[in-house]
């Protein structure tokens, strides 16, 4: 085939893509259309969810399933995501919250779940993001929960405990690699500035490096290049977005401890998605320490029920001092059979028990 050829064909499949775009995209108007007539009927004045993650899961299985290349699957769901995400913004105006300034890893999340057509809030603490959510100043608020070096996200933990009525209705994945950056070379850096998370994730390096600069925790790798930026001396460990953001250069790149450096987020809504067969669901409860063996029925019950437990953490209650939370999350739907009779006999060896959502297992 020759060049003009080629062009002609190229031309021909691009006026058939901006068709079947446009005609998908009236085919989501319609489904809108259709959840709102049903909630109706119902006597149900409330907006539709726009962001069902169950049934996003099930586009991204198909495409990948019916994609022959030579585009590789990774490719094509970036592709659908932002036609979701131009769906999504026709059926609604929607916000997503995110820690931020710009920038940050919240913020690249929350851009790879949602795409470019959505409106973007950055919030300056990760509590502000919740109970925005909670308030509904936002339509979904995105925090992180825990990364595979450094753990749990603890203060994510503490605002469920100040916020429990949000919801999570999804949970996303971000390859994490933290970088330093700053106006200076190595040996003329003083200060460094840079999440407690990140921190955690690049203490070896840093130690070996950067021994004797002093390391200040901030908010969030963004912030920590924003100040960076402004001072003397000063270094950042964050993100290469952020090099390009506030004008600083990569001084040294990767200095993760794990190359498999991931953190999970969840995306937080008003309400969960309804079970896809194969979900998780977070829950949060305190049992009675006086009661010798509590917490140990209180577990048993999950395994009674050949309910199997993927994480758990415990923070402080703030009821009264040494009382503790739990942060336990199980395979299932707090709507599955087994998971809902589980939830009901629990409730003998807990004080509280607060269901904070059920989201599909996500493993992309």
């Amino acid at each position: 085939m020759d060049l003009d050829t080629a062009r002609s064909r190229i031309s021909e499949v691009d006026r058939r893509l901006v068709e079947l775009l446009n005609e998908r995209a009236r085919m989501s108007l319609n489904v809108g259309a259709a959840k709102r007539r049903t909630l109706k009927e119902q006597g149900d004045d409330t907006d539709p969810e726009v962001y069902v993650p169950g049934q996003e899961k099930r586009v991204f299985e198909k495409v990948r399933n019916l994609n022959q290349g030579p585009l590789s699957g990774e490719s094509v769901c970036a592709i659908y995501r932002e036609i979701m995400s131009a769906s999504i913004s026709l059926q609604s105006e929607v916000s997503v919250g995110y820690l931020g300034p710009p920038g940050t890893f919240s913020h690249q999340a929350a851009m790879q779940r949602f795409g470019d057509s959505l409106a973007y809030v950055p919030y300056a603490k990760i509590e502000d993001v919740i109970v925005a959510a909670a308030k509904e100043e936002v339509t979904y608020g995105l925090v992180p929960i825990e990364n595979s070096t450094f753990g749990a996200v603890v203060q994510t933990l503490d605002a469920f405990v100040a916020q429990p009525s949000v919801k999570i209705r999804a949970e996303v994945y971000l390859p994490v690699t933290q970088s330093l950056l700053s106006r200076y070379q190595l040996s003329a850096i003083r200060k460094v500035y840079s999440h407690p998370q990140a921190f955690g994730q690049s203490r070896t390096w840093l130690d070996q490096h950067l021994p004797h600069a002093a390391r200040v925790e901030v908010s969030s790798t963004a912030k920590a290049a924003e100040l960076a930026a402004a001072e003397n001396y000063a270094a950042a460990v964050s993100s290469e977005v952020c090099a390009n953001l506030y004008h600083l250069d990569v001084v040294a790149k990767d200095i993760t401890t794990a190359g498999d450096n991931t953190t999970r987020f969840f995306v937080l809504g008003q309400s969960s998605d309804t079970p896809t067969g194969d979900d998780k669901t977070l829950l949060m409860f305190t049992v009675d320490h006086r009661e010798p063996g509590a917490l140990c029925g209180a577990l048993n019950v999950f395994a009674k029920h050949k309910i199997n437990q993927t994480a758990i953490n415990s923070r402080p209650s703030r009821q009264r001092q040494w009382h503790y939370m739990f942060f336990i999350e199980i395979q299932g739907h707090e709507l599955d059979a087994n998971v809902a009779s589980a939830l009901e006999e629990i409730k003998a060896y807990c004080l509280d028990l607060v269901v904070l959502g059920s989201y599909p297992h996500q493993y992309y």
